[in-house]
């Protein structure tokens, strides 16, 4: 066989490999994946492993949080283990729709935007954006911000709000734009050190995070005048029947009260949302 024709048919198999791996993943894509799941009895959970209170690594190397205790409490209805992937947040579609993880679930916020790429559960847990800035800065307002160095989390609902409703901050801020950091840890650590003046973020978090380090008396945490948020779980589009599944998991565990364990134990209060009541 000459050089040319062992090339040629090499050729050939890369590409039909390629071909069978496409289809694979369009398959994957473009079916309810339910009875698979079931059937292999476990999933794979795409999450951001530095968002506390919701899913994180602990100073031991393993996975708590809120959102890991509810989403194993609703797959355990259903006798399915949870395989956790850590991803980057900022992919996280891309993520799901490659087929490399079968739901979002950190602390993912349901927008219209996001509407258009995933399907997603019900709302479970309400939240908001804050701005928080250091009380030594003297930035005491959303006005205040005006002229200074905003960052928030890459790929956030934080910082898709922040561009959506761009008379609130981002009209004002230097550079009409925010410094954009891969985990809120970074952010938080420039903002400790002023290399940025405020700070977007969930509110779940700045409050966890502020509290657990001892020093929220050292901030402020505002209010900026966005539209309100919740929490949903982010599934592909031919899901539909993984989606009703949790549905009614979420509905079963706040009957039994099992929801509002979990709740009390990550933030003192019943957090559910009104879908799941």
């Amino acid at each position: 066989m000459n050089l040319t024709k062992w090339m040629k048919q090499i050729f050939v198999m890369i590409a039909s490999l390629s071909l069978v791996a496409c289809g694979s993943q369009q398959a994957r894509r473009e079916t309810d994946s339910w009875l698979e799941i079931e059937k292999v009895g476990k999933i794979t959970i795409g999450f951001d492993n530095t968002f506390v209170p919701m899913g994180f690594e602990d100073s031991t190397g393993k996975t708590v949080g809120f959102d890991i205790e509810l989403a194993t409490a609703v797959f355990e209805k259903y006798g399915i283990d949870i395989n956790w992937q850590p991803i980057d947040w900022d992919l996280k579609e891309t993520e799901l729709n490659n087929g490399n993880i079968d739901l979002i679930w950190n602390g993912y916020t349901a927008t219209d935007a996001r509407r258009e790429i995933v399907t997603f559960t019900d709302h479970y847990m309400a939240n908001n954006q804050v701005l928080i800035t250091k009380k030594s800065s003297g930035i005491d307002s959303v006005a205040a911000m005006a002229g200074k160095v905003l960052g928030a989390q890459a790929g956030s609902s934080g910082y898709q709000i922040f561009n959506d409703e761009a008379r609130v901050l981002k009209d004002i801020v230097s550079g009409n734009d925010a410094t954009q950091y891969a985990t809120f840890n970074e952010a938080l650590i420039d903002l400790k050190n002023g290399r940025i003046d405020g700070l977007l973020i969930d509110r779940v978090y700045a409050n966890y995070y502020l509290e657990q380090e001892g020093i929220l008396d050292d901030y402020n945490i505002m209010l900026p005048d966005y539209t309100s948020e919740a929490f949903a779980v982010g599934a592909r589009k031919a899901d539909v029947t993984l989606v009703k599944n949790i549905n009614k998991a979420f509905k079963d565990l706040y009957a039994d009260g099992t929801f509002q364990t979990i709740s009390d134990k990550w933030f003192g209060e019943d957090v559910a949302a009104e879908d799941i009541k």
